[in-house]
């Protein structure tokens, strides 16, 4: 018993017919993917870039060189001209006349005095003797250091603030250079307080004093003193 094929509908026919048209419908936009597929896969190879390059002609670049210039000739020689001066003609000096001297008769002339005979004989002057050198004036002497001085006028001390603040105290030593005024001329710290405060404050005080000048054979004369201060709380 032979199987017989299934009877075609009408339905199946309506499908095959949509399918071809679908098909007909894809065939280029496949055609274009591929065609895509295959350039992208020449560029990455390179095969695309060595087919541009056999394809395009080769450029050969042809430098025209110009000839040498031809040497030039060389410029002919010219014969130079020289001039020849005329001689000059020699002058003729014409013989000088011979004239006729008479002798006369020797006569006989005085020797002159010398220069050293006529002048007068001068004086030498006597050696002078060396003069005396000057005697130097004496170097100043230092002015001695006294004991004590009298008072004209006391240093007044002025505590300072800070200083008192501070609670500090203590006896400053100025060494002080009174001139012939009795002006204290140079203050100078001979012992310190241990405290700059107080040190400065004794000095500006003792700045201000007055002293009694000091008299030494009927004259006034500079003198060091020394001169305690004390800064005491009280």
């Amino acid at each position: 018993m032979t199987m017989m094929p299934p009877p075609v509908t009408v339905q199946a026919v309506q499908q095959f017919a949509d399918f071809d048209k679908k098909r007909n419908k894809f065939a280029p936009l496949m055609a274009i993917v591929v065609l895509h597929i295959a350039g992208f896969y020449a560029i990455q190879s390179g095969l695309l870039s060595r087919v541009v390059t056999a394809a395009m002609p080769t450029i050969t670049t042809i430098s025209i060189i110009a000839p040498p210039a031809p040497p030039k000739p060389p410029a002919p020689s010219v014969p130079k001209t020289v001039e020849l001066s005329a001689p000059v003609p020699r002058a003729v000096i014409p013989p000088l006349p011979m004239i006729a001297v008479a002798p006369s008769e020797p006569t006989i002339t005085p020797p002159q005095p010398t220069r050293a005979e006529a002048a007068p004989a001068v004086a030498t002057a006597a050696p002078t003797a060396p003069s005396a050198p000057s005697p130097t004036p004496p170097a100043p002497s230092t002015p001695r250091t006294v004991s004590s001085v009298e008072y004209i006028k006391a240093p007044q001390l002025i505590y300072p603030n800070l200083s008192r603040r501070l609670g500090e105290s203590g006896t400053v030593v100025l060494r002080i250079l009174i001139n012939e005024k009795g002006l204290p001329e140079q203050i100078l710290i001979q012992k310190s307080t241990g405290y700059t405060n107080l040190d400065e404050a004794g000095r500006q005080a003792a700045q201000r004093a007055l002293f009694k000048p000091m008299i030494e054979n009927g004259k006034p004369v500079p003198v060091y003193v020394l001169v305690p201060l004390t800064f005491q709380l009280s």
